[in-house]
């Protein structure tokens, strides 16, 4: 007896090992049956599309976290869960079914019945809300609903007459907008299908060979264990979507690997936050706000994109030379080592064949996106056929040719189990995402019902006195004060529909270069103390003093606080085209950016008081030469940097100062 009880499982290992195979089936018949379905035959209407894409996607989360549940015992868990699962399901086949007389003919009102299931929609968004997003957004989301109720008691401005219960049920839910709204259908459409191809990037192993890169790269930059650290944090940031979360994620691994190269604690954990908190504004995805974006903006995705790249490249420019110089100060000789990590490094046939495997998809999607002008899921379709292709057939075909290690069979079947946890991989990842896009886009429907952006525009304009600097700079504060503990997305849908209609319609901003700076702005509230939830991630796996990581992911990162002004001021930085005015105010602005972080983070070889003026001086001169419009006062401003750099290069080595008077 006591030998069957060792060798049977248990019965939670039975119940998680079919959760766990739930899970699996579910997320490829979501994939298959729901996305790919709708995708090839455009068979049904986007908001249906929507709302059974909705229920589908929340489905198989409910069911993932149902598993973690299990293994943890916790019954209530399940049960919620599972019967916000089947509310849901429920809600998705009754609209479906009855969507000409709910969209339709009864738009602006509901049958009692469907008042009832749209309460326990409500309830069922709100606690899959709080469960992944925590109690803050919980509470922003039903303050929002309260004050739709309520706002009859707000007084002055924000002033209105109140909404009925039932009203607020309409909006919500009933009349498919709300929850199922314009930005769920979004992600449905445009977001879903690239964060499948993301999830198949991870099953065939696409960030080993980014990380194996950058391990090999390291070894020729004084700074490159920390710039692996963020070259792989920024990669993963672009794709998460969530910067807290990414700096958990990819900060386990990175954290430990800078301290062991002789990195403070602070400064380690500060890197980690830039990195992941910077990562999410990266093309072509941009912590999936590229794809709301286009849709707000109504211009074609790759317009966005081309768009963000001069701010990246200014971005990544700055953070790079700001890490380079503060890790140099404070590291050993260090190198990271393939032995490390892997076992063995790759053939040339291994190399070949993952640069086809993973070249041959992207190049599809420039083709069918950039060129041929394609959908963009569409595009992203044939992107993840081409990926699941490439990602099986190649490696058992390079294990032919090589006659080495495991059999062409069996290599087969293995890319097979990696497509299917790359179908997994991409739901999981895409959950998260679908709830907080759902919770936000009734956020917005509760506003523009209410009035508020109008409202809102009233207020700036009141206190900037009609002064664009003074309305920009308030408008960038109110951004990061909004962005406070949201993913990326849910922070820029907020301040688009908010902050961004004021800065075009009242002060007269170009379109993209206004969704630019609300977008910057809101994302920089990850490392903005006193909450900084990506620095408070970082500081915890780091051991390290919350404030000291604050001041230094500041240091790394001032630039970034200043391009959303400068974009306001400078809209050639986000051109559509990238022509020579494009590039040569990029240019410009990146060595204002470089002058700020000179200033901040250059160990200077001199006495406190001349480095004090150097650094102050520097700091100003590179805000104006990144904000002030005029060419000519950028080239001036940015030859002076190049002078003082200069100079600092050829005097500073001659001067004999006391190591307690140096700048570390």
């Amino acid at each position: 007896m006591s030998t069957q009880s060792q060798t049977e499982p248990s019965t939670p290992s039975k119940y998680v090992r079919g959760l766990d195979l739930a899970v699996t089936v579910a997320a490829i018949l979501f994939w298959v049956g729901i996305v790919f379905w709708y995708a090839a035959t455009k068979s049904m209407s986007p908001v249906q599309y929507g709302v059974i894409f909705l229920a589908g996607v929340l489905t198989v989360y409910a069911l993932n976290e149902s598993r973690q549940a299990v293994e943890d015992g916790n019954l209530i868990d399940i049960a919620v869960l599972l019967s916000s699962s089947i509310i849901l399901i429920t809600a998705a086949v009754y609209f479906a079914l009855n969507f000409e007389a709910v969209y339709v003919t009864r738009q602006g009102y509901a049958l009692e019945h469907e008042y009832f299931l749209g309460r326990l929609i409500l309830v069922s968004i709100l606690y899959l809300t709080w469960r992944e997003f925590g109690n803050l957004f919980l509470g922003l989301v039903v303050g929002v609903i309260l004050y739709g109720l309520y706002g009859y008691l707000v007084p002055g401005t924000f002033f209105h007459a109140g909404l009925t219960f039932e009203h607020i049920l309409q909006v919500l839910v009933t009349d498919l907008t709300g929850f199922y709204g314009s930005l769920n259908q979004l992600t449905a459409q445009d977001i879903a299908p690239f964060l499948l191809y993301a999830g198949l990037l991870f099953g065939y192993g696409a960030f080993q060979l980014i990380l194996r890169t950058a391990i090999h790269s390291a070894k020729y930059i004084e700074s490159g264990v920390a710039q692996t650290a963020v070259l792989s944090s920024a990669l993963m940031g672009s794709i998460n979507g969530s910067y807290a979360a990414n700096a958990a994620m990819t900060g386990s691994f990175t954290i430990p690997v800078m301290k062991n190269s002789g990195m403070s604690s602070h400064r380690a954990a500060a890197v980690e936050a830039v990195a992941s908190t910077t990562g999410q504004v990266l093309p072509p995805v941009m912590g999936a706000s590229a794809f709301v974006m286009a849709s707000y903006l109504g211009v074609p995705y790759v317009d966005i994109i081309a768009a963000g790249l001069v701010p990246a490249a200014i971005m990544v420019g700055c953070i790079a030379v700001a890490v380079h110089y503060i890790t140099i100060a404070d590291t050993t000789q260090y190198s990271m080592e393939f032995s490390e990590f892997f076992d063995e490094r790759l053939s040339r046939t291994e190399k070949t064949a993952e640069a086809i495997r993973f070249g041959v998809p992207f190049a599809v999607l420039i083709y069918f996106l950039g060129i041929a002008q394609y959908t963009v899921m569409t595009a992203a379709l044939y992107t993840v056929v081409a990926m699941i292709v490439c990602g099986v057939f190649i490696p058992p075909i390079q294990r032919a040719i090589e006659g080495t290690g495991p059999s062409p069979r069996a290599e087969f079947v293995q890319q097979l189990r990696n497509t299917v946890a790359g179908f997994r991989r991409g739901v999981i990842i895409l959950a998260p995402i679908a709830i907080i896009i759902s919770a936000v886009n009734g956020m917005v429907d509760v506003f523009n019902t209410t009035g508020i952006p109008n409202k809102l525009a009233l207020v700036l304009i009141d206190i900037s006195g009609a002064s664009m600097l003074l309305a920009v700079l308030l408008a960038v504060g109110i951004c990061i004060v909004m962005g406070i503990g949201m993913p990326t997305v849910a922070a820029y849908v907020v301040v688009a529909v908010l902050v961004a209609p004021t800065l075009i319609e009242d002060f007269g901003i170009v379109e993209i270069a206004s969704h630019y700076t609300v977008f910057y702005s809101a994302v920089l509230a990850g490392i903005t103390p006193p909450v900084a939830l990506s620095a408070v991630v970082a500081s915890g796996i780091a051991g390290a003093n919350f404030w000291r990581t604050c001041a230094v992911s500041i240091k790394i990162a001032a630039p970034l606080f200043v391009l959303p002004v400068a974009f306001a001021f400078n809209t050639d930085l986000v051109s559509f085209s990238l022509g020579v005015p494009t590039l040569i105010t990029g240019t410009l602005t990146f060595l204002g950016g470089i002058s700020i972080i000179y200033g901040l983070n250059y160990p200077f070889r001199t006495n406190a008081a001349l480095q004090f003026l150097l650094r102050v001086g520097l700091v100003i001169l590179g805000v104006g030469v990144m904000v002030y419009p005029s060419l000519t006062v950028k080239a001036i401003g940015a030859g002076l940097f190049l002078a003082v750099f200069v100079a600092e290069k050829v005097v500073g080595n001659s001067l004999d100062v006391p190591s307690s008077e140096v700048s570390r």
